[in-house]
């Protein structure tokens, strides 16, 4: 019999998750999935929790088991990613290494079983029946739709890039050793059954990947089956191992992670230089400066109490700030995410009515919004002004969601790299448009006329360049 520590919870009420219909392949299915909002989606997959009993007694804290015996939730995550589709997978340009590894756990090892170059199904399909070995397919929503459409809304609800992996593991076989991660990590069990074992953090909350060796984790915290329709959420830090019992034909999960490199240190990390930077055009202690020879000692501790003193009066005007400039993390953020998921392309050109001064309008894709101040980028052999700046994700690729910045081995694939360098795009305006689009952003909808704008002229070129992006509409 399985041990459920943890929170062990029955099949979510109909009432809660709203039907709709979608086709995979030829088949239509029900999704118990409720993708009317980011919030109505998460909550509709660790249903029947409530986001902020999640927020509350489990995120960041410890793991959280939802164990279903649902049928149709279980038909449903079954359609998400099965072995079967790793044939058609294959017919495509897929690489070991860069979109699929072989792996077994032996003797507590990974042993890694990539061949070279392309993957040819009927290969990995041996290696996988004779070697035991486990396909972990990588970033599987640049394929699958429903995984796309699922993926997205995780990045609105969460404001973090999301990635997934699918495990496919064998009868009695393991594909990694004991280890933890530097993400939170949400499973979803597709087909078959895994059992998992998970073990208290030797770090918590952890930085970077591990491998851990049994004789240094002593015994699970938890020790249970995961089937289909079933649900796992662990903190990164958490040490796990997972394999597939006797008996079953093949095991399928996918690993939905998160946040990494987003805590308050990143964040630290990224806006400070700016503050920092900022702070010494009116404080002439930051430009006063430092002792001679301070770069040629040893121990730079002798003038920790002046570094002190330092960021205590920086401590003081960072909080009366009004805006922290991010460096890297909004901008990579937006770079990176997820297009919008949409059935036609065409949703996502400039819609409606041309808008006008007496026009009423609104921001369409807000979720795929950033407004960021940032120096002229135009500008660089002058002093720069300072810019408001919209980015979009409207026009990123799937295609490339969460696999770095790899070069294609096709150098011939113009369209890629087309793709590629449309991430990130938007517009550009004067920092007096600050306030217009502030409005736009805090408002349900806004009069042209009543934007915060000096010139009739102004608030239609204003308008009229956010609607040719696509991020505006008239109501």
């Amino acid at each position: 019999m399985s041990k459920k520590a943890g929170h062990t919870l029955a099949a979510a009420d109909t009432d809660e998750c709203k039907s709709k219909r979608m086709k995979i392949g030829k088949e239509c299915w029900e999704t118990p999935l409720s993708f009317s909002s980011p919030v109505s989606l998460f909550e509709s997959l660790i249903s029947p929790l409530r986001e902020e009993e999640f927020f509350r007694d489990y995120w960041e804290q410890k793991p959280l088991l939802i164990q279903r015996k649902n049928p149709q939730l279980a038909s449903y995550y079954q359609s998400l990613f099965q072995f079967r589709d790793l044939e058609d997978l294959c017919s495509h340009d897929v690489y070991y290494g860069r979109d699929m590894n072989l792996c077994r756990c032996v003797n507590g090892k990974k042993k890694v079983l990539n061949k070279d170059g392309k993957i040819n199904f009927a290969q990995v399909k041996k290696d996988f029946d004779q070697k035991k070995a486990t396909i972990q397919f990588h970033q599987p929503q640049r394929f699958k739709d429903e995984l796309w459409k699922i993926l997205e809304k995780l990045e609105c609800f969460f404001g973090s890039l999301v990635g997934s992996n699918i495990y496919i593991t064998p009868p009695e076989s393991q594909g990694l050793p004991p280890h933890y991660d530097d993400v939170e990590i949400f499973i979803l069990q597709l087909e078959g059954r895994k059992h998992w074992r998970l073990y208290r953090p030797t770090v918590h909350l952890a930085r970077e990947y591990c491998l851990e060796s049994e004789d240094r984790i002593g015994n699970p915290t938890h020790d249970f089956i995961l089937e289909p329709g079933d649900f796992l959420y662990f903190p990164r830090g958490t040490i796990h191992q997972a394999d597939t019992p006797a008996g079953e034909l093949v095991s399928t999960h996918v690993t939905i992670s998160t946040y990494q490199n987003t805590s308050w240190g990143d964040f630290l990390l990224d806006v400070l230089p700016g503050f920092v930077f900022d702070s010494m055009k009116d404080d002439i202690e930051l430009r006063r400066g430092l002792p001679r020879q301070i770069l040629m000692q040893v121990e730079g501790s002798s003038h920790a109490r002046k570094l002190s003193n330092i960021l205590r009066g920086l401590a003081d005007k960072l909080e009366n700030a009004k805006e922290l400039r991010s460096f890297d993390m909004k901008k990579d953020f937006i770079m990176n995410r997820l297009p919008p998921y949409v059935e036609n392309t065409e949703q996502l050109s400039p819609t409606g009515k041309l808008p006008t001064l007496e026009s009423q309008v609104k921001l369409r894709f807000k979720d795929h919004i950033m407004i960021l101040i940032e120096p002229d980028q135009e500008k660089t052999d002058e002093i720069q002004s300072m810019m408001a700046y919209v980015f979009h994700s409207l026009k990123n690729t799937r295609h490339n969601h969460m696999m770095g910045d790899e070069e294609e081995d096709d150098d011939d694939d113009d369209e890629v790299h087309e793709e590629r360098d449309s991430r990130g795009c938007g517009l550009r305006f004067p920092l007096s448009h600050m306030d217009a689009l502030k409005q736009l952003w805090s408002n349900q909808s806004v009069l042209v006329r009543d934007l915060k704008l000096s010139l009739d002229k102004e608030k239609e070129n204003f308008v009229l360049s956010l609607w040719g992006e696509s991020l505006l509409e008239v109501v």
